[in-house]
């Protein structure tokens, strides 16, 4: 038999795309003003239970659901839980580096401020916190096709160096102000100030990068 999909032909048995995603939150109206200022996020639809949050075609992407405040004291480290055990985080991806430095520079002037920022070699890569310690990596592919990122697996410079390198987000965003072509700011130390010592790899890796 074969199932056919209403927009595209025939239905694959794999998922297509990502949703949405749920949090059980104590910080339910932190949540949605983070969202809001972090993604221009519109509360869809909010009842005592559960907000339904949207910032695209989607009709949800984010639902939230309400736990009583004090369960914040109750675990008090379930912030920190993230770094040592289970689910880390989500990747959001952008089509371009002047994408993703727009959304840096929109994060950073509402007052929110990244916690790493890294060239993986595949991507591009800028990740936020939002109150609960949820992370999020927005991202921009450093190659071309899915064809190219999964042949970097297989290079020595991937195997000398699997975590990274390192870089200043205003520095980066300064250089491309100035008009140094993108492709050339995608390269690992392209975000590496003059002066600086670049740090990749494991000693990229700390406890607020973890």
């Amino acid at each position: 038999m074969t199932v056919t999909s209403h927009q595209s032909g025939p239905a694959t048995s794999t998922p297509q795309y990502i949703a949405h995603w749920v949090c059980k939150t104590a910080r339910r109206e932190q949540m949605i003003k983070w969202y809001q200022l972090a993604f221009d996020a519109e509360i869809v639809h909010i009842d005592k239970t559960i907000a339904f949050l949207a910032w695209d075609g989607e009709s949800h992407r984010l639902a939230l659901v309400k736990l009583p405040n004090w369960l914040r004291f109750l675990f008090p480290l379930s912030k920190l839980r993230r770094k040592l055990y289970g689910f880390d985080h989500i990747a959001l991806a952008f089509g371009s580096l002047e994408g993703l430095l727009g959304a840096y520079v929109r994060l950073r002037d509402r007052g929110i401020k990244p916690v790493w920022c890294i060239n993986h070699g595949l991507t591009t890569s800028i990740y936020f916190e939002d109150p609960d310690g949820n992370r999020l990596e927005f991202q921009v592919d450093n190659f071309d096709t899915p064809e190219e990122t999964k042949r970097y697996f297989s290079t020595e410079a991937f195997a000398k160096n699997p975590i990274g390198v390192n870089f200043d987000p205003e520095y980066l965003l300064d250089r491309l102000c100035s008009g140094v072509p993108p492709r050339e700011l995608m390269q690992q130390g392209a975000g590496t100030p003059p002066g600086q010592k670049v740090i990749g790899n494991m000693k990229a890796i700390n406890w607020r990068t973890l």
